[in-house]
């Protein structure tokens, strides 16, 4: 895929993306406040309730006193006043009706006919008309004295003397739940000035005013024009709580985002990573074909001398020609090999041929071969063969590989004499494999890369060694494989440690 490719596509995809978050976000703002304004006209309309009923019952109450002739009988409760009111209502009313019945029997008696006198049904009616007009004149002359005693005395009244302060609590609950709130709150009642009056709860109103929490105010007795203003401030501490629970189908969708943001990056992750392993592997095989070309044409040179008659058949140039196919018939095997181990990172599971064999001895042995190649060089290769259980199970070749690969990157990258140590331990059920050189060392911040496919530590001037960066990726592969570990210690210019940690054949385990 071409730069430019992955350019517009991530563009695409950050732009799409940014569009879908506004709108998710507009969205949830627009449902917030929807829901916190139908809570606000909820609130308001539950205080306006309340504070008609306070009133009514004020009203209702000076009434009853007026028709009772005595003080009013004060119950906890206003709403049971009301109905004892409506009662005392209700027979005074059956009573007027039986004394009109009364009177209606007594007097006058209904005649039907012109012999009885001149009383006749017209006059019946007449006289009770009369009389049911001098009953509403009584009856409105009681409420007008009720009306006129509550205007002339409420003005005179402080608010705690007018309304119950025990009573409003439940009052403002029952229309709060009526409207759909179901909510703790807390509530005072202040004067026109903001003092204090009453409060249900002084340290949680004073906590919550100097925070400047948000209260819901009310005037008491709307109706009327008074001095003595007092308003009924109520606020509800878990209310940012009820809105956010509110909003409780929107989480699939902030979820679905969340979502598809992580693709959005793990997407862009793996097409960098992608391009750059496309990049590696052609760099790769542009670079194994040029080493390849190398060997083939010294082999097929040495191949056209041995062929021409010209070139003279001495023992001494049939010995340079033989030695030449031989060091490039080499470089082609170990060129093969790096293949191999290509070939088998890209298989997602290896053929191996597990066997039971002893570290310690496979160790000594290669280091008895790699010796020689120190030697020539002016090193020198030590082993401490500690191990006393080095029994372990593995595949021969692929271990072999990987002890022969660390000690020869070890000759590889020293700029002085190689000194090469080889250490075998036990700690508890693992065995360990220690290879310690002195070489130039590794940069700290390339230590987690070093296992890493066809990634190579720059060595700038210090060396210029061939190779494809497979090696150590390919021990790592290995041994994760026999279900060890690998770990690295280097420090720059002091040399590099390779730790390997196997587990023994006792507590090998045999599931694969």
């Amino acid at each position: 895929m071409k730069k430019t490719t992955i350019i517009i596509l991530i563009l695409s995809m950050l732009f799409t993306f940014i569009g879908l978050i506004l709108i998710q976000a507009r969205y949830v703002m627009v449902n917030a406040e929807m829901i916190e304004n139908q809570f606000n006209e909820s609130v308001k309309r539950s205080l306006y309730q309340t504070v008609r009923l306070v009133e009514e019952n004020e009203a209702l109450e000076y009434m009853a006193q007026t028709l009772e002739g005595n003080d009013f009988h004060k119950s906890p409760n206003k709403l049971s006043n009301l109905a004892e009111i409506n009662k005392s209502l209700q027979m005074d009313t059956i009573t007027q009706r039986l004394e009109v019945t009364t009177q209606k029997i007594e007097k006058p008696k209904i005649r039907i006919s012109a012999h009885h006198g001149k009383a006749t049904i017209e006059e019946t009616s007449r006289y009770l008309q009369n009389k049911f007009r001098e009953n509403f004149s009584r009856s409105k002359t009681v409420l007008d004295q009720a009306v006129f005693r509550w205007l002339r005395e409420k003005d005179q009244k402080e608010i705690s003397e007018r309304v119950n302060f025990a009573e409003l609590n439940s009052i403002i609950e029952k229309y709060l739940l009526s409207n759909g709130i179901d909510l703790p709150f807390y509530y005072s009642i202040v004067d026109k000035f903001g003092s204090e009056i009453y409060t249900c709860d002084k340290d949680f109103h004073e906590l919550h005013r100097a925070h400047g929490r948000n209260f819901y105010t009310q005037k008491l007795f709307p109706s009327e024009s008074s001095t003595k203003e007092a308003f009924i401030e109520v606020t509800f501490p878990t209310k940012k709580n009820y809105i956010i629970s509110s909003m409780g189908l929107l989480y699939p969708t902030i979820i679905l985002v969340v979502l598809i943001l992580l693709i959005f990056i793990v997407a862009i992750i793996v097409i960098f990573k992608q391009k750059q392993l496309n990049n590696i592997k052609n760099d790769f095989v542009n670079n194994m074909t040029h080493e390849l070309k190398t060997p083939i044409s010294s082999i097929s040179l040495a191949s056209q001398m041995l062929q021409d008659p010209v070139v003279g058949k001495t023992p001494e140039t049939l010995k340079h020609i033989s030695k030449v196919i031989l060091d490039e018939t080499g470089r082609l095997s170990r060129m093969v090999e790096e293949v191999l181990k290509l070939s088998l990172f890209e298989s997602e599971k290896a053929t191996y041929k597990m066997r039971e064999m002893n570290v310690n001895e496979l160790i000594s042995h290669t280091a008895e071969i790699f010796s020689l190649k120190v030697a020539n060089s002016g090193g020198k290769l030590t082993t401490l063969l500690k191990a006393t259980d080095d029994l372990v199970v593995a595949d021969e070749v692929h271990f072999t590989n990987v002890i022969h690969n660390l000690m020869d990157n070890a000759l590889k990258y020293t700029d002085k004499p190689l000194l090469l140590n080889l250490e075998t331990w036990n700690d508890k059920d693992k065995l360990y494999i220690s290879i310690e050189d002195n070489g130039i060392g590794i940069p700290r911040e390339d230590l987690k890369r070093v296992f890493e496919k066809f990634y190579r530590v720059p060595t700038g001037n210090k060396h210029n060694v061939k190779g494809f960066g497979l090696g150590l990726a390919y021990v790592k592969r290995i041994i994760n494989e026999h279900k060890g570990t690998i770990k690295v210690e280097s420090e720059l210019n002091i040399g590099t440690k390779f730790i390997i940690a196997l587990p023994t054949l006792k507590s090998f385990d045999y599931e694969r």
